[in-house]
């Protein structure tokens, strides 16, 4: 859940239990103007024409790292100008319904086109002969997808688990509606399939919080008895944070506008679903929990799609200024400084992956994800340390299931935001007694 409103919590020494002691160059505060790594500098070009620029974020700011908010990819799209605009006269898209003949009859036929086209274009989903379901972003297909498999019901719950570390939002998402249908059951390594009964597990590819390549845990036991469907949440399958090693093909599969294009207020996620009824309960749950979803939004995301596609229709060679290349040059910049900074340090560490041969670059790539999961070497609570020490807020490891030294920071700020990131995590020269 969202702790944005948390209190900064000072870093102190003589505390009566174990303190956590933070030396900085020159005994200096956190995010002050001393700036130890020249990877993430303080001066920007200004257009006062002085050379620099005063900052809009103070040293007393609080940097909220701690929710996935894509602005990063605000800039390529003002880049874009008029590309992306349309206009929408009083009378457009003011009934209900976009088409009755179809299993999810508030689903845009330009939208559809465009979801299939894209997912052709970059190779990262099987479309053909799958139906589309839309829904209002991610969350809202999550909760159609557990309604789906669960209905009509049977005497208990199903349980519903993925492997730790999991989406910090996936426990609460599950349970939030008391459901006799199915409810939260914890991590998919502990999950005992025989004690439990039928089962479902949430694939999270590439996974949020550490960024690693996922498949299914508990139904890889052999167990004939019991049981289980599978879910696969694809949010950041995109060339920008991941290679693209084959066109997944699985039972349901949603994606998220959010993460794939960085408009998240627009509010738009789509699952492909393979079977037809499954595919009929789920637009039925959109439909009585939202009755249907905004055709504005369907057609702004169908005509960005579209021109994402377009790009690579009219340009056949590589080029950095199509979207996925750009966000990919982006992404691992990010990660490059980031990397120099925990190195030099050597308080933290970050995973490691391997490169892949991504089908839609041509080329291997190292996975450069949305988020970094950061990892102190000293069994500390890092959330609690690294808001009181350098005033920046992440997501502590317990609510992926895992433990306190661990932290989920975002890499999808915007740059001045990442910047102050960067020049604060660099003031940190170490930490001495632990907890």
């Amino acid at each position: 859940m969202n702790e944005e409103n948390q209190q900064s919590e000072p870093c102190q020494s003589g505390q009566n239990h174990q303190d956590i002691l933070v030396l900085r160059e020159r005994d200096k505060m956190c995010g002050t103007d001393h700036n130890p790594n020249p990877a993430s500098p303080n001066k920007r070009p200004s257009a006062n024409g002085n050379g620099t620029r005063r900052s809009s974020v103070s040293p007393d700011t609080v940097l909220n790292l701690e929710q996935g908010d894509p602005t990063v990819f605000e800039p390529y799209w003002k880049k874009m100008g008029d590309k992306c605009t349309m206009v929408i006269s009083g009378g457009q898209w003011m009934s209900y319904v976009s088409d009755f003949t179809n299993i999810c009859f508030f689903l845009e036929p330009e939208f559809e086109d465009a979801v299939r086209r894209l997912h052709r274009t970059v190779g990262n989903a099987v479309v053909d002969g799958r139906h589309i379901v839309v829904g209002t972003g991610s969350t809202q297909l999550y909760q159609a997808a557990l309604y789906a498999l669960t209905s009509p019901g049977g005497t208990e719950p199903i349980s519903v688990v993925s492997a730790a570390p999991y989406y910090s939002s996936y426990p609460d998402e599950t349970d939030y509606l008391r459901s006799g249908l199915y409810r939260w059951a914890g991590d998919a390594y502990a999950f005992d399939k025989k004690g439990h009964g039928d089962y479902i597990e949430v694939v999270n590819t590439p996974n949020n919080p550490d960024g690693t390549n996922r498949k299914a845990v508990v139904k890889n036991r052999p167990d004939d008895q019991v049981q289980g469907k599978l879910i696969h949440d694809l949010a950041y399958y995109w060339p920008q944070y991941t290679p693209i090693t084959a066109p997944v093909d699985e039972d349901i599969m949603y994606f998220t506008f959010s993460k794939s294009t960085g408009h998240a207020g627009s509010r738009i996620g789509w699952a492909i679903v393979k079977d037809k009824e499954v595919a009929k309960k789920m637009a039925k749950f959109v439909e009585m929990s939202s009755l249907g979803v905004s055709k504005d939004s369907q057609h702004r995301a169908a005509k960005i799609m579209g021109v994402i596609c377009d790009g690579y229709q009219n340009y056949k060679a590589k080029n950095p200024e199509l979207f996925f290349e750009h966000c990919q040059n982006l992404m691992t910049e990010r990660w490059e400084r980031l990397r120099e900074v925990v190195e030099r340090i050597d308080i933290f560490s970050l995973p490691k992956y391997p490169k892949e041969y991504c089908l839609f670059s041509g080329e291997f790539n190292e996975p450069h994800p949305a988020f970094a999961w950061l990892k102190c070497k000293e069994n500390i609570d890092l959330e609690k340390f690294i808001r009181g020490c350098i005033k920046v807020q992440g997501r502590t490891g317990r609510k992926f299931g895992t433990d306190q030294n661990y932290l989920r920071i975002s890499m999808l700020s915007k740059d001045e935001v990442f910047d102050h990131f960067l020049e604060r995590l660099s003031t940190i020269k170490a930490i001495s007694n632990g907890y």
